[in-house]
């Protein structure tokens, strides 16, 4: 296997986990939305920073800094700006 294909398969998996994170990305800014909406319906409020904060732990723990934004990035998919 000469380089160029080898960096080819390479990009290739790449795209397979892009397509993943982005179908990820989705069902979990739509379960996240659904709790909210259920939580409000049951007189609750629209997020909970508790929860949020144990996000922002396993992100952080996870990925450092950089997971973090992720986390951000997340939590604002689901919930939307505060």
């Amino acid at each position: 296997m000469n380089e160029n294909s080898e960096i080819g398969e390479m990009r290739e998996r790449i795209d397979e986990i892009d397509d993943e994170l982005i179908r990820l990305w989705r069902e979990r800014a739509g379960l996240s939305q659904d709790i909210g909406a259920k939580r409000i319906a049951a007189g609750g409020t629209r997020l909970v920073l508790s929860r949020e904060e144990v996000v922002l732990r396993r992100f952080r723990a996870g990925l450092g800094t950089e997971g973090v934004k992720l986390a951000l990035l997340l939590l604002q998919a689901g919930r939307g700006p505060l």
